[in-house]
């Protein structure tokens, strides 16, 4: 199978932000925020362009990701991460979302490109939404803080929320954490700063928010009516609260 993230690392992500229809001022200010989490990443005002025109639009400009995000009566519900040109198009549902002006005490936010910490994705599912493709003669990216075994790691396994983000820095002081329990996602940006040379202090300059992932479809956002789907959540199965499907543990 091909991998759909094997130039990933090559050249930074190109990420283009947008939002459903007639957003709200809410909506419209966490697609802003969003926009400050990615390096180098734009935000396009969805009008009433349909989701093909905005694919095409993206694919002929060298976007590699699409995000859209939806909401439910001004708060923030569901979040779309189409890679381009190929796929794969995660869906992710959002809860507990808290902006940057909602947290006191507010850190000021970095642009630089930060480092990533996953904790949590030690199945299949689990390494292909934050795990990249390792193994012999594959390379790693530097920089960043692996938190899993590499007993764990299969090859050829593509990586959804990683590759959104360049290759950090080594004098980066900017963090952004997804952690995994029980499924749900939890998102976390902080900066850091060395207060000597062994403790640093973190403060937290947002947003926050969890996410739950709830399908993969194997082609990009305008191919939903035809594009396989290579899992999906099925919450109305007998063991559906009892099982964990991001980790082994």
């Amino acid at each position: 199978m091909d991998d759909e993230y094997r130039w990933a690392g090559v050249e930074d992500p190109k990420v283009m932000i947008t939002t459903s229809r007639d957003p709200s001022s809410r909506l419209k200010m966490f697609a802003k925020e969003l926009k400050l989490v990615f390096p180098g990443a734009q935000r396009m005002n969805r009008g009433r362009h349909e989701v093909g025109a905005l694919v095409r639009a993206c694919k002929a400009n060298g976007v590699t990701d699409l995000l859209v995000v939806h909401e439910h009566r001004g708060t923030p519900v569901g979040l779309i991460v189409s890679h381009l040109p190929f796929g794969p198009t995660a869906y992710f549902t959002l809860c507990n979302v808290v902006m940057r002006h909602d947290i006191p005490d507010l850190g000021t936010m970095s642009e630089a490109k930060p480092h990533l910490i996953t904790h949590g994705f030690s199945s299949r599912l689990g390494k292909r939404v934050s795990l990249g493709a390792f193994g012999p003669g594959l390379w790693a990216r530097p920089g960043i803080c692996y938190s899993l075994s590499l007993s764990f790691l299969v090859v050829q396994v593509s990586d959804i929320l990683r590759y959104l983000f360049p290759v950090p820095k080594d004098d980066s002081h900017r963090v952004i954490t997804f952690a995994n329990q029980d499924d749900y996602i939890s998102f976390r940006h902080h900066v850091y700063k060395k207060t000597d040379h062994r403790n640093v202090e973190l403060t937290e300059v947002g947003p926050r928010f969890e996410l739950k992932l709830y399908m993969i479809r194997l082609g990009t956002l305008e191919q939903e009516a035809t594009a396989d789907v290579e899992w999906r959540w099925h919450p109305y199965t007998n063991t559906a609260r009892k099982r964990v499907f991001l980790s082994t543990d």
